[in-house]
């Protein structure tokens, strides 16, 4: 018996040595920043609310930093929609097309009369996310002129991930500045505590700036001057707080500043204020940000806002899985380790609101601002992965909230059950796209998502919670696919885009990796049924079973059925090689060769247009390699030497000079990683996804296996 408690004693020693020192994994991944560099902005946030910073430690080069990774204000509420003086509606952008023998409509930008194109122009940028302000210093030279981003010096900046603090120091003309700034957790509100001896000499100031939103495809927050009738309102002032209100077309919200130090606030223009410090060499402001309805409005403090950030990112770094490569002697661990900890961060702080982000989050606007919920997957599904399904758990609900709208995109074009939106925006509205229109890859996310969140708690009570949306997707599934009565299957299309969106929706049919997905989440809605003792539809088993066969040329799958030329067409070898999430982001299905596929595997490596791909292809390919047993691959796919698999210094995915941040692809990294150290059903080997040569040493911990 004491023998026992000896061995349990030591067995628990084992386990407390081997357990991962998470603050310091995390805290040696800080960014640095010593210049100003406009694509290195550091983001303080909560997962509804982002404030994107330059060097100085606020947002004081808005217009320098506008073509790198911009200077942002944003929270998931601050939707506006211009007014739609021509009477615009939404069935003027509906086209039909000749599918299944009968017409169904669709939302384009085919050519179309004037009209028309000016309908689809107001659905597509209406409504547009907002920049809600832009807060930054104003510091003036001896000679009086405004300080240029040259004139700063000696720039030490550094983000503590453990904590969200950015601790930024700065020299203008031989005079120190130091800035903490850092994000409440549960507030739209920013804290930020200046210390400098240019307060008391009135040549530092705080300024607000609102900006007008662009209404282009992207908003960087810096048009500053605009024809719509916009007011901004000063509403109350005290020696220590101030009320500004912003009134437009569709939304007015308010922002209140409190401080702590001496200091007044100013009108200096339409939509630009003063707070001018004076007799005092420190000064505390906090800034809140919320629509003018939400009465509860109370400012905290900065240390407030400044334990809030720290208590929440402790908690989110202690929470769920933890990867560390210490130790390893590949030269690339260290930088693999730094792209985990860094897309942790970005996408806890952009990803984990109740509506899926878009691409670029809430640092500033791609595609008006709207969330793609083809991209949901990349964004959400790795929080499951890393053992926080509560992060991928609180978007669900938008869901149910746009159900109703679902249905009836199903209804209008003769489908059974819910056809869930592309391109989207709060409330579910439908966004004109000649290409996003007929993606269907979306579809089946949701079993997904629901299906890991049962695996994260396998309840009646799961079910129940998700079973009618698990259902209705089921029911469109199974309605769109047509039956073939010469060939005896049922196809997909033609009338359809695949992930890889290189092919005309009216010639396409049976992509590969939609095949294998609508049997994967056919089967497993018909599973849901099972555990609910419910009958299942006979039409889901009859789809399930005679689903086209994945097509094969020359014993590779194809991108589709109907592009015999999938990869001697150069068209067809560019962007995202979707044909490796078939035994990538999916397991293996009942319509699945591997030795097919890993043929496939060997020449899209050997012979794709990597150029020409996106940042979540890469992560996608190296699940395929792990997948395949093909681990050196699959850390080889995390580092191709690709423009679109670039990682800046503040951890963001950049694409090009459109895309300077791009959250799929850091989204992705962590799905991989996660699928790379944990494995997936039916896996025995620990870390199968990193090569066992001894020069990876992976210790790793909380992870959950996919599918």
């Amino acid at each position: 018996m004491k023998y026992n408690f000896i061995l349990l004693l030591f067995s628990f020693s084992l386990l407390a040595q081997s357990k991962i020192d998470r603050k310091a994994l995390v805290s040696r991944h800080n960014v640095h920043v010593h210049e100003i560099d406009t694509l290195a902005s550091l983001t303080v946030g909560n997962g509804t609310f982002a404030f994107t910073v330059d060097a100085t430690g606020l947002q004081t080069f808005p217009d320098t930093y506008k073509n790198g990774v911009p200077l942002g204000t944003a929270s998931e509420w601050g939707w506006d929609s211009y007014k739609n003086k021509n009477q615009y509606k939404f069935s003027e952008t509906l086209k039909e097309f000749k599918q299944f023998g009968r017409n169904i409509s669709y939302t384009t930008q085919l050519k179309t009369p004037e009209r028309v194109k000016e309908a689809v122009n107001w659905f597509r940028q209406n409504p547009h996310l907002l920049q809600l302000g832009n807060l930054g210093f104003e510091l003036v030279k001896k000679d009086g002129t405004l300080a240029q981003p040259k004139d700063i010096k000696s720039i030490s900046q550094v983000l503590n991930l453990w904590t969200g603090e950015i601790e930024s120091s700065f020299i203008l003309e031989g005079i120190p500045v130091k800035v903490k700034t850092s994000s409440h957790q549960n507030k739209d509100a920013i804290g930020v505590k200046i210390q400098s001896d240019l307060l008391q000499s009135g040549r530092l100031k705080i300024r607000l700036k609102i900006p007008y939103p662009t209404g282009n495809w992207d908003d960087t927050g810096t048009k500053w001057e605009g024809v719509e009738d916009y007011i901004s309102t000063v509403v109350q002032k005290t020696k220590t707080s101030a009320l500004v209100t912003h009134e437009m077309d569709s939304l007015s919200y308010a922002i209140r500043l409190n401080w702590k130090g001496n200091a007044q606030l100013k009108k200096k223009g339409n939509h630009y204020f003063l707070i001018e410090p004076f007799k005092t060499n420190t000064i505390e402001l906090s800034c809140l940000f919320a629509p003018t309805t939400n009465k509860e409005q109370t400012v905290p403090s900065f240390s407030e806002i400044q334990t809030s950030s720290t208590s929440g990112w402790q908690h989110f770094w202690e929470s769920g899985a933890a990867v560390d490569f210490s130790g390893s002697t590949d030269k690339r661990a260290h930088e693999l380790e730094r792209r985990v900890i860094l897309s942790q961060y970005v996408t806890k702080l952009q990803c984990t609101g109740t509506v899926p982000p878009q691409e670029t989050g809430l640092t500033y606007n791609s595609w008006y601002g709207k969330p793609h919920l083809e991209m949901h997957w990349w964004h959400g599904v790795h929080f499951a992965l890393w053992n926080r399904p509560e992060l991928l758990e609180k978007s669900l609900p938008w869901y149910q909230k746009v159900f109703d709208k679902a249905k009836i995109i199903a209804q209008r074009q003769g489908f059974e059950g819910a056809r869930w939106q592309k391109m989207t925006d709060p409330d579910g509205n439908e966004s004109p796209s000649s290409i996003g229109s007929f993606l269907i890859w979306q579809q089946p996310h949701f079993i997904t998502y629901a299906e890991l969140l049962y695996r994260s708690l396998p309840t009646q009570l799961t079910l129940e919670k998700y079973k009618e949306r698990v259902f209705a997707t089921a029911d469109f599934m199974a309605s769109f696919a047509q039956y073939d009565p010469e060939k005896k299957v049922y196809n997909l299309g033609p009338g359809v885009i695949p992930a890889q969106e290189r092919f005309k929706a009216m010639e396409t049919f049976n992509p590969t990796y939609e095949l294998a997905y609508w049997n994967w989440a056919l089967n497993t809605a018909i599973n849901w049924k099972k555990r609910l003792n419910e009958s299942v539809p006979e039409r889901w088993k009859e789809v399930a079973i005679k689903l086209a066969p994945l097509p094969v040329k020359n014993q590779v799958y194809l991108a589709t059925e109907s592009a015999t030329d999938s990869y001697t067409n150069p068209e067809f070898k560019t962007d995202h090689p979707s044909v490796l999430g078939t035994f990538g982001m999916l397991p293996e299905t009942s319509l699945l060769d591997k030795s097919i596929m890993k043929n496939t595997f060997n020449l899209i490596w050997d012979n794709w247009s990597w150029e020409k791909t996106w940042g979540w292809d890469f992560p996608m390919t190296a699940m395929c390699a792990a997948r395949l047993q093909l681990p050196e691959k699959a850390v080889d796919a995390l580092f191709m030497n690709v423009r679109t698999n670039t990682y800046l210094k503040n951890g963001h995915n950049f694409q090009d000079e459109r895309l300077r941040l791009y959250l799929p692809g850091n989204g992705g990294v962590l799905a991989a990683v996660a699928m790379m150290c944990a494995g997936w059903d039916g896996s025995t080997e620990v870390n199968p996804g990193f090569p066992k040569d001894g020069t990876w040493k992976v210790q790793s911990e909380g992870f959950k296996k996919m599918f």
